[in-house]
């Protein structure tokens, strides 16, 4: 019979999934993190609990909240089993589960006091935040702070008293504490950002700003907002993950985390109120993030929107199963070494091909689970992002884009909201009517897809890009997404 986890359970759970063997009462908080999703568990607090298990820096622990409606679902699952997840790590070969307990507790949405509280609590000397790409308040466009927003207007309107965005809850405990002589705390992105630090500073003391410009200088004057990359592929948890962790490890779990082995953190070492060692654990700590950051962004981030939208328009249904159709997998592996690969500098102590090659590994592995819908997701904020960065730098240099400009058409078909067998996609994206609408206007007129300046700024303007764009989206609507593949491949003696 499997055993509902909690501490009073952990003695039955059997062997060989691993058990925490330290207590809650030889914990102290150290970290808020706003964002307790899969991903921050799979890494964070994982990386955490593995520091905690060799009886370091226990004074580091974590308190979670969340600004969205889902998080007080996700405090009600996670305090029912005393801040415990499973954590099962998965290799085409083999599956291993531990159970990790570095989060003290979980304030829940909407107490706001009680959040403010533990910011400005002496003993909070890192808040971390994993709140997606789009929860940055970015111009998709420019990629500067949005200061128009309605969440930012109506934080800055309150002058940041009630504040219901997570950079509004920053702000104003990084003000109270500055009021009442505490030093601040270091503000850590954990999200797939490209300097993920000075965007996360950007929306900051860019909200302060509109309350304060002395507060906002001295925001940017004191408080450390350092770069990192971080990497773990980590699906969404569904009830097939539940039951398989009950089937095959004999726990029940609300919120289990099923990933990959793989992960990486690296990391500035910049921080204002010190940090726990995790260098013992295995994250690389480095002057300058960047070259990481940018080969991962690319290779990965870039390289699951080039599997996605075919993907998705042929009706595949995960990841694994993608990278076993040889045309997406050569697509894939063409497109990086082409025109993705020659426009990234140096990374130290770090070969590139072989980099190439263990993503598309991961990518191949079947235990995952990884669904093509989540690639898709949230297009509008990730092109921008992982995609057009790369088309914008290889204009520049003169270099071909024509593979690029592919993924693009085909995410533009995509949005068209059917597949190529006529079966209906699911709205997968915040402003998913509106590029439905300019995704059926550019199946005759492709210019349509780039006029949305928001998301393509002066590059709908740059002529190369747009007959690129248009020669493949007129492609694909004419001939389909494989012959489309297939005429680029042949295109470069593939």
């Amino acid at each position: 019979m499997a055993a509902r986890l909690s501490r009073a359970t952990l003695s039955a759970i059997a062997s060989p999934v691993a058990v925490p063997s330290y207590q809650p009462e030889q914990l102290s908080p150290g970290i808020v993190h706003i964002g307790v999703g899969n991903f921050h568990r799979a890494h964070q607090a994982v990386y955490l609990d593995e520091l905690f298990e060799q009886g370091l820096d226990r004074d580091w622990a974590l308190i979670g909240t969340g600004v969205r409606e889902s998080d007080a679902e996700m405090r009600a699952d996670l305090a029912a089993q005393d801040f415990l997840t499973t954590v099962v790590a998965q290799e085409a070969s083999s599956s291993q589960a531990r159970i990790i307990a570095p989060m003290l507790d979980f304030v829940a949405l909407g107490e706001t006091d009680a959040v403010l509280a533990q910011l400005v609590d002496p003993r909070t000397r890192i808040v971390s935040l994993t709140v997606t790409e789009g929860g940055y308040y970015l111009d998709p466009a420019t990629q500067a702070f949005a200061a128009e927003h309605p969440d930012i207007v109506a934080d800055a309107s309150d002058r940041l008293r009630r504040p219901k965005t997570a950079f509004g809850l920053i702000a104003a405990a990084l003000l109270q504490r500055r009021a009442i002589g505490i030093a601040p705390f270091t503000v850590m992105s954990c999200d797939n950002l490209p300097g993920n630090g000075h965007v996360a500073e950007a929306s900051v003391a860019g909200l302060v700003e509109l309350v304060s410009h002395s507060d906002a200088a001295w925001i940017r004057e004191n408080v450390a907002f350092p770069n990192g990359m971080v990497d773990r592929i980590t699906p969404a948890t569904t009830q097939r993950e539940r039951d398989r962790l009950r089937d095959e490890f004999g726990i029940e779990d609300r919120r289990p985390v099923f990933c990959e082995e793989f992960r990486q953190w690296v990391l500035e070492d910049r921080f204002t109120a010190g940090r726990p060692r995790l260098e013992e654990v295995g994250v690389q700590f480095v002057g300058d993030v960047a070259p990481f950051e940018l080969m991962k962004l690319r290779i990965l981030n870039g390289g699951h929107a080039a599997i996605a939208y075919p993907a998705g328009l042929l009706d595949i249904a995960f990841v694994h199963e993608a990278m076993q159709d040889p045309l997406i997998a050569r697509f894939l592996s063409m497109l990086l070494e082409a025109e993705v690969m020659p426009l990234i500098p140096p990374v130290p102590d770090t070969d590139l091909g072989a980099y190439k090659r263990t993503i598309e590994r991961r990518f191949a592995n079947p235990k995952i689970g990884d669904t093509i819908r989540r690639l898709c997701l949230d297009g509008s904020n990730r092109q921008p992002k992982f995609i057009l960065p790369t088309i914008r730098d290889a204009l520049k240099a003169g270099r071909a884009i024509d593979g690029l400009a592919l993924v693009c058409a085909l995410w533009c078909r995509y949005c068209y909201g059917e597949t190529e067998t006529g079966q209906p996609i699911a709205p997968n994206d915040p402003i998913w009517p509106r590029l439905t609408m300019q995704a059926r206007q550019a199946r005759f007129v492709p210019e349509a897809w780039l006029a949305m300046q928001d998301i393509y700024g002066d590059l709908g303007d740059d002529q190369r890009f747009r007959e690129a764009f248009s020669r493949a989206l007129k492609r694909i609507w004419e001939f389909g997404t494989r012959p489309s593949i297939d005429r680029y491949l042949a295109s470069l003696g593939s």
